[in-house]
């Protein structure tokens, strides 16, 4: 028979030696990772690529800030290309549009180019169930566009008014679309959902006047409302401001334009006779617009600035540029590729327009010396509604490119 303290004495000599050994591999690995660890930020330290040999990166980077065309840094390495898209570099400017599918059942969808990459990139959808109900082509109604409204402010995307399929207001509020954090969020509601209004912004200012409701309303009709985006955080509501006239703007949609503290509309598109209003923002005062300014109102308007404005007319291919000292409008550029053209936003020095039926978006440079033009084919099985120019998008692992499209 064993002698039991004997046995205990072994299995407790033999646990110590157990224990032992287990310190002495966890010792023995701790000081392997350290030093791997130490191997790896010198690895890492040493596959670091400086900005600009010679000069800490916060300082090459206040010097590739004042590169005018970012496009130039893209091509020339990798640390430059990921400082382009990184949340310290100061963001370019990037176009985005709105695309109809040439399917006719589908819903509108945003996207947008980046010039740097000649990419389309697709946007996060607008939240459910709106994203249902950005409809431009009516299944009964094929041969008639319906508008989907919208307007740039203060950096950001914002869709104002949409029809549905019943003919009825598509949007109670606004949806606002933010470049940078790459998020959809909910503006105040408006006082009456309302379509086919005049939308426009002013100063970071979004402004909305006139429309149709379920039905028409005189009071809706003759309305005017305001929401300043500079004050998003606190202000969430609409203010109203003086009232219309008449209703007549309800009668098909309409774009503002924000220029030099005034929001001018036009009321009827292309060679017709129209009327024309300009909205001052600080006096809160509407008045008639000059005669010179309305006459040369023949297409999609855009102010670059919101200091200069330009319009398209969409009968002879021409851009040109208001004059306010002589009340006149100055030829810019001609191309055949401008007739026909709908739909126009400026920023960065250029003008993009909806032109060919939706099929193309042409750009051209107005403050080049001589202004030069050229076409941003769209990704296949679409074509363009309305078209923005704001701060570029991250590079998202969630976005992903649609079809590549280079700048012709």
């Amino acid at each position: 028979m064993a002698n039991p303290v004997t046995t205990t004495e072994s299995s407790s000599s033999a646990n110590k030696r157990r224990k032992l050994h287990r310190l002495f591999l966890r010792h023995q690995n701790q000081h392997h990772n350290h030093y791997h660890n130490q191997n790896q930020n010198q690895s890492d330290n040493a596959n670091h690529e400086p900005l600009i040999p010679g000069l800490p990166d916060h300082i090459a980077q206040l010097c590739l800030s004042q590169v005018q065309n970012p496009t130039t840094l893209f091509s020339v390495c990798h640390s430059w290309r990921r400082l382009l898209y990184s949340p310290s570099f100061t963001p370019f400017l990037s176009l985005y549009a709105l695309l109809s599918p040439q399917s006719q059942s589908s819903t509108c969808e945003f996207f947008s180019f980046d010039p740097i990459s000649s990419n389309w990139l697709r946007l996060p959808p607008p939240p459910l169930p709106h994203r249902h109900l950005l409809l431009h082509h009516h299944p009964s109604f094929l041969s008639w566009n319906f508008p989907i409204q919208s307007v740039s402010a203060a950096g950001k995307l914002i869709l104002l008014a949409a029809t549905t399929p019943q003919l009825l207001p598509a949007l109670p509020f606004p949806l606002v679309f933010d470049p940078i954090s790459l998020n959809w969020s909910s503006g105040p509601p408006l006082s009456a959902p309302r379509r086919w209004c005049a939308a426009g912004a002013v100063s970071g200012s979004v402004y909305v006047a006139s429309g149709v409701g379920s039905h028409y309303q005189i009071d809706v009709a003759r309305s005017v409302e305001k929401w300043d985006l500079t004050q998003i955080k606190t202000q969430q509501y609409w203010t109203k401001l003086g009232c219309l006239k008449d209703g007549k703007l309800c009668r098909e949609a309409v774009d503002g334009v924000g220029w030099r503290g005034k929001l001018c509309m036009v009321m009827v598109k292309g060679d017709a006779t129209k009327g024309g209003v300009v909205y001052d923002v600080e006096r809160d005062v509407w008045e008639e617009m000059k005669e010179g300014m309305i006459g040369g109102w023949r297409g999609p308007v855009a102010a670059m600035d919101e200091q200069v404005i330009y319009c398209v007319d969409q009968v002879k291919g021409v851009v040109r540029k208001y004059r306010e000292e002589s009340d006149s409008w100055e030829e810019i550029v001609r191309s055949v590729r401008l007739k026909g053209a709908e739909q126009m936003a400026a920023g960065g020095g250029r003008l993009c327009m909806v032109a060919g039926g939706g099929k193309e978006i042409v750009v051209v440079d107005v403050v080049a010396v001589r202004p030069r033009l050229w076409v941003v084919d769209l990704p296949v099985g679409f074509e363009a509604v309305a078209v923005h120019v704001l701060p570029r998008m991250p590079h998202p692992p969630a976005i992903t490119s649609s079809s590549s499209s280079a700048l012709s």
